[in-house]
């Protein structure tokens, strides 16, 4: 196995992580520091702090001070390029698994049961 393969490994296991998604798609829009991204995202403080430590150690993102706050940044925008491509091939793959879904559910509401008349 190439070292680049266990880099890429590393890299997505890093990105494994709904809440982390949440933070980078979050970061595509501008440095934010970590009080604003937890209310933002209505986690705790604590709680983006570990996210992005993550993600920082990673490499994903960086750490810039601003006065006494220290804001966080995406350290490559591409990151959301990849991540869009992720879920394009998601929306891709569940619109046909919903699509075979249709074609292969009964149809109740075209042929309702037969009822016998009332009198």
């Amino acid at each position: 196995m190439d070292d680049i393969d266990d880099l890429q490994a590393e890299f997505l296991r890093t990105l494994a992580h709904p809440r982390r998604l949440q933070i980078l798609h979050r970061l595509a829009d501008g440095p934010t520091g970590v009080a604003c991204l937890a209310a933002e995202l209505g986690i705790s403080q604590p709680n983006a702090s570990q996210h992005l430590a993550v993600l920082r150690s990673a490499g994903v993102v960086e750490a810039e001070r601003d006065g006494r706050e220290v804001r966080y940044r995406l350290a490559d925008p591409e990151v959301i390029i990849a991540c869009g491509i992720v879920r394009g091939v998601l929306e891709r793959r569940f619109g046909r698994l919903a699509g075979l879904a249709a074609v292969t559910a009964p149809v109740a509401s075209v042929n309702p049961p037969l009822t016998s008349p009332t009198r």
